[in-house]
């Protein structure tokens, strides 16, 4: 009889405790953004990265500002050198921080849609990535124009540029300095464009797209590739912010085949891991 009663004893005691393992293990379900979005919102050495990359683009700046030959964009060839300068930014994960959307995918256990990031980007709460605000105001303070350049979509401008002015962001009041997507993603005609009016002695982004348009769904050994193309361009010209949970990079290793099911895209990427 006391065995039968020690042993119900722990029976209750254990089971709860195995419940709540159990429990923890199906709440914690791995998701392949956790890692990057944690290090993107915890990192110290995340945030020194974006302050180490805007303290390098104004001291670049200064330089170029001094050096009437200086242009950073591809598409700018010829009579650019007594056009007024600008800067081009992209946008998400270059000055805005949408680390918060990234979060509640994971939570939810979902991946990206349209339609979430739509209302993600419709309640322009994007905070601002360490150095992006005070690098552009110092730049508009030397009478630099800034554009952001950036492949959300033309709807969603108003609320973009709302974001931004309430970060304090420099817009300019005569002139459309924010410049979304209609239909092609890749941003060189609308480089092409700024530098028919400015001489761009800057570009900041996050993708490689961003600075000339060859990278744009190109393979992954053209893309590495193009990078020691442009060695002299990266740290002068071109200044790069780290984005480990998405861009062109991972479209390269499934070959833009986001339609793909996860588990085949998971599949692809773990057959090109190395050791």
């Amino acid at each position: 009889m006391l065995k039968k009663i020690i042993s119900i004893t722990l029976l209750l005691t254990i089971a709860p405790a195995l419940f709540f393992c159990q429990s923890q293990q199906e709440d914690l379900s791995g998701h392949e953004l956790l890692q990057a979005v944690l290090w993107m919102q915890h990192a110290a050495e995340y945030k020194a990265l974006s302050l180490q990359a805007y303290n390098i683009a104004l001291l670049r700046l200064e330089e170029a500002l001094q050096d009437k030959q200086w242009t950073a964009a591809l598409e700018q060839t010829v009579n650019y050198q007594h056009l007024p300068p600008a800067v081009i930014l992209d946008a998400d994960e270059t000055v805005l921080d949408n680390s918060p959307y990234e979060a509640e995918l994971i939570l939810t256990g979902t991946t990206y849609n349209e339609q979430s990031w739509t209302r993600w980007c419709e309640e322009a709460r994007a905070t601002a990535l360490p150095g992006a605000v005070e690098f552009c105001q110092q730049a508009h303070a030397r009478g630099v124009t800034i554009f952001y350049v950036t492949n959300r979509r033309d709807p969603l401008r108003e609320v973009t540029r709302a974001n931004f002015q309430a970060l304090g962001f420099p817009l300019e009041k005569d002139l459309e300095t924010v410049l979304t997507r209609s239909d092609v993603a890749d941003k060189g005609a609308r480089r092409s464009q700024i530098a028919q009016t400015h001489r761009i002695v800057l570009q900041i982004g996050d993708n490689n797209g961003d600075f000339a348009s060859a990278f744009t769904r190109g393979s992954q050994s053209l893309r590495d590739s193009l990078v020691f193309r442009y060695k002299d361009f990266w740290g002068k010209k071109w200044i790069v912010l780290p984005n480990p949970v998405y861009g062109d990079w991972e479209g390269a290793l499934i070959n833009y085949q986001y339609a793909l099911p996860e588990t085949a895209k998971l599949r692809l990427k773990y057959r090109l891991l190395r050791r």
